[in-house]
């Protein structure tokens, strides 16, 4: 009897280590198909402001790394008070910022007008306080100015802000109202160029200003060096001589832990800036805010033209 039972013991003991034996072997992945999910790059999460130009650009970073294998994840329209702190807070890796805004608005730095000097000081405060880095800056600057109808421009020979400043008493000012009294607006010009004595200064809503100077209500208005309607030729940008206004020049701000674990992100967005300079940029505004194109479409189109 004890026999029987030794037996019966010992054939259930076999066919239990066989069925682990077939579980194990059912359960195995291949060492190539290990590989490949280990080489599998993450999902990247790309964030934008909320107007045209900064739309255009997550748009032409997103394409970029899809195209050198990266998922993205589209987190834009972030109103650019808090575009930052989504970052800081993990809630984006990367989006485009500006250095004039980085180093006044957000580092509340005092004013800098060297381009070069900006991004410095932003590429190493960024990092030391935010543990962001930020990539190589475009050429292209987004940043105050203001423009004039080429017309008046032509009658006066007026192509800077000091020939501005001095045939003003032949001009008639748009204003935007904030203008006039803002630290970075009339009280900074005047302090660098000198008094501007208009013919008469009327305040209009900003989204007008162009209408304003093509129907011949107001010769000169401040304006966005990027603004799509400057490719109208109607419209001169006045070169700022003087330097009374920081750079705002492009770049992309990504966090330093995304950019450790893939640091081929670097490469893959600089090759995008080193495309983008003031003129290319304001064209493919003027695509979406003149012409009412997609900023999805306007992007692939660019995107596509630079490959």
């Amino acid at each position: 009897m004890k026999r029987t039972i030794l037996k019966a013991l010992s054939l259930i003991l076999i066919i239990a280590l066989a069925a682990g034996a077939f579980a194990g072997c059912g359960t195995k992945v291949p060492a190539e198909e290990n590989s490949g999910a280990e080489d599998q790059k993450p999902v990247i999460k790309v964030g934008t402001k909320d107007f045209t130009e900064n739309l255009i650009l997550g748009e032409l970073y997103a394409l970029a790394l899809e195209d050198n294998g990266y998922q993205v994840d589209r987190v834009f329209n972030i109103a650019s008070s808090v575009v930052h702190t989504s970052l800081v807070n993990g809630d984006v890796d990367l989006y485009p910022e500006y250095t004039g805004t980085g180093l006044l608005a957000v580092l509340k730095l005092p004013l800098e007008t060297d381009p070069q000097k900006v991004y410095d000081t932003v590429k190493k405060e960024y990092e030391s306080r935010f543990d962001l880095v930020w990539l190589d800056y475009a050429q292209a600057n987004d940043g105050q100015g203001l423009v004039i109808t080429t017309e008046a421009s032509e009658k006066y020979g007026i192509k800077t802000i000091s020939d501005l400043q001095k045939n003003a008493d032949k001009l008639r000012f748009a204003s935007q109202g904030e203008f006039d009294v803002r630290d970075d607006g009339i009280p900074a010009l005047e302090a660098k160029y000198g008094k501007f004595n208009w013919v008469s200064s009327k305040v209009y809503d900003n989204s007008l200003k162009y209408e304003v100077l093509a129907n011949g209500e107001a010769d000169v208005a401040p304006a966005y060096t990027t603004e799509g309607r400057l490719v109208d030729e109607r419209f001169t940008l006045l070169e700022d001589d003087k330097y009374v206004w920081p750079p705002y020049n492009i770049a992309p701000v990504v966090s330093k832990e995304v950019l450790s674990a893939s640091p081929d992100i670097a490469d893959i967005l600089n090759a995008i800036n080193a495309k983008i300079d003031t003129k290319t940029i304001t064209a493919l505004n003027a695509k979406v805010d003149v012409d009412k194109l997609e900023y999805e479409d306007v992007a692939k189109e660019f995107y596509d033209s630079i490959q």
